[in-house]
């Protein structure tokens, strides 16, 4: 029941909005124009469309909002009106009053706001769809003096993203029922794997640790800034970490009038972004403008600035080489060697054509090399993919979601920051690199190293094992030979009985014929 009401009140917002008409008038069928003409008889649709889509996420929650992040990073596949109304989600959704915020702070604390911070600023500086910012001071503690963010968790989102979640279940369990082409997207694990991460974000501790390994992973870098999480003052519904001065890397124009070099920023981006996901496995899945700054200080000039770690990326050592060994040849245009990777990792059915999965990757992949980030559409390369995957019964990997879903903001950044970046010149010195560092001389060592303690307790006791296996395994042998030879001899016997029996029963039956023709004649 409560799927269904959840159901019929998406179904409200979207007519409230005039969202059927923005998805019909798109099209040019004369029926579908009389359609739409007869939907909005009567609603007053006055307002651009694309406030009123960003109207109707905000009006349906946070995991629609979290939609409304990605669409915006893409502004190749939309309308520039619409793209710039879905921008405003990535950190201008409507705050919750500073007073619920204080009164989280103050539950999770036991105490009052002014023992734990000299100076609080009730405006929020950022406000999204699971929880909002606001500056402060600390007053006590080992941190007092410093000046932080305070990351304070929206009230009863448990209970609206569960709902939503259920009804995404219900909804992939008829897609996966109805529709066998559903059934290969598998559409219930990529939700649970929504699922997982969306209630990942409702622990800012978890977001703190996740916060902490990425400033670790990252601190030899040099090239993008993860703020100090002050662990004293964390809690599940507040988050307390470095404070961070930077300009959000979409405002291109003022980062280029402080003096950035943009071209080396988006280099550096891409640089980040196959650093966390090949070498760490461990990468930032939520990389939309509203979450990415570039720091102006003198110390850090140009760097990065990463914000929000709800959402973090992880992969397996073998997801890493499959990924990384599928990338390398495609920068070198080897698609037999891609066909024959997606045909040993079983992605595909073992019977199916090398030849022709070769084929139909090299038709959606060589019209875009050698191109500039301009001319290039990851998203119109990822559709014509995945129009080839449905062809060739292609399953879909739902741990590589996030992944996909990251690549996708970083064509969007790369696109803003730098249209005529080439995005595969760019990562392949990078992930040849990363392969020679898998399989050469440095990875032997690496391994070694770590093998090195067990060896350590081995060798001491190897001469003892040695000794102890040649005086007692000969015996051991001995034992199931002589087993081998006394079951030889008994089968030996029952064949001779069964040889024996059958000559005598031959021979009785010979006697008998002969007996019979004596007295007849």
């Amino acid at each position: 029941m409560r799927r269904l009401l959840r159901g019929a009140f998406i179904v409200w917002v979207v007519l409230r909005h005039g969202l059927d008409e923005l998805v019909l008038s798109s099209f040019d069928h004369p029926w579908l124009r009389r359609l739409t003409r007869v939907l909005t008889l009567g609603r007053r649709l006055e307002q651009p469309r694309g406030v009123r889509l960003r109207q109707a996420l905000e009006s349906l929650g946070p995991i629609f909002v979290k939609f409304g992040q990605v669409l915006s990073t893409r502004r190749d596949l939309l309308p520039p009106d619409i793209a710039n109304e879905l921008a405003l989600l990535q950190d201008r959704v409507p705050p919750f009053p500073a007073e619920v915020a204080i009164a989280t702070i103050e539950r999770a604390y036991g105490r009052p706001l002014d023992e734990v911070f000299s100076h609080f600023e009730r405006v929020p500086v950022a406000s999204a769809s699971i929880a909002q910012v606001h500056f402060a001071t600390l007053r006590s503690g080992r941190s007092a003096g410093r000046e932080v963010a305070v990351k304070v968790l929206r009230p009863h989102m448990l209970h609206v993203i569960d709902k939503d979640l259920s009804l995404m279940r219900m909804m992939a369990g008829w897609l996966e029922r109805l529709s066998a082409d559903g059934r290969r997207l598998k559409p219930r694990e990529v939700v649970a794997e929504f699922d997982k991460y969306l209630h990942d974000e409702l622990d800012l501790l978890r977001e703190a640790s996740n916060a902490a390994q990425l400033r670790r992973n990252m601190a030899g870098l040099d090239l993008v800034i993860i703020p100090e999480v002050h662990w004293d003052w964390c809690r599940t519904e507040v988050m307390v970490m470095e404070r961070m001065n930077g300009v959000p890397i979409n405002r291109v124009d003022e980062l280029r009038r402080r003096g950035v070099d943009i071209h080396k920023l988006a280099r550096d981006g891409v640089t980040i972004f196959f650093t966390q996901v090949f070498r760490d496995g461990f990468f930032h899945a939520d990389m939309h403008p509203g979450n990415i700054q570039v720091s102006v200080e003198p110390a850090t000039f140009g760097r990065y600035i990463s914000l929000d770690f709800g959402i973090v990326g992880t992969l397996t050592a073998f997801d890493k080489e499959y990924l990384a060994q599928n990338f390398t040849a495609f920068f070198r245009r080897d698609y037999k060697r891609v066909a024959e990777l997606h045909i040993e990792s079983g992605w595909v059915p073992p019977d199916t054509r090398v030849d022709e999965l070769e084929s139909a990757i090299r038709a959606v992949c060589e019209p875009y090399f050698d191109r500039p980030l301009r001319e290039i559409s990851l998203g119109m390369v990822l559709m014509r993919l995945f129009q080839t995957s449905r062809r060739f019964h292609v399953e879909i990997q739902p741990q590589l979601v996030l992944l996909q879903k990251t690549l996708l903001n970083i064509e969007g950044l790369g696109r803003e920051l730098d249209p005529d970046l080439d995005l595969w010149s760019t990562a392949k010195p990078f992930l040849e690199r990363w392969m020679l560092e898998q399989m050469g001389p440095q990875k032997l060592l690496a391994q070694l190293k770590a093998e090195a303690p067990q060896y350590a307790k081995l060798l001491p006791a190897l001469p003892r094992l040695l000794h102890d296996y040649l005086r007692d395994r000969p015996q051991d042998l001995r034992r199931e030979i002589d087993g081998l030879i006394a079951e030889q001899r008994r089968t030996n016997r029952l064949l001779q009985a069964i040889v024996y029996g059958g000559v005598g029963f031959l021979l009785g039956l010979l006697a008998m014929q002969l007996l019979l023709r004596v007295r007849l004649w």
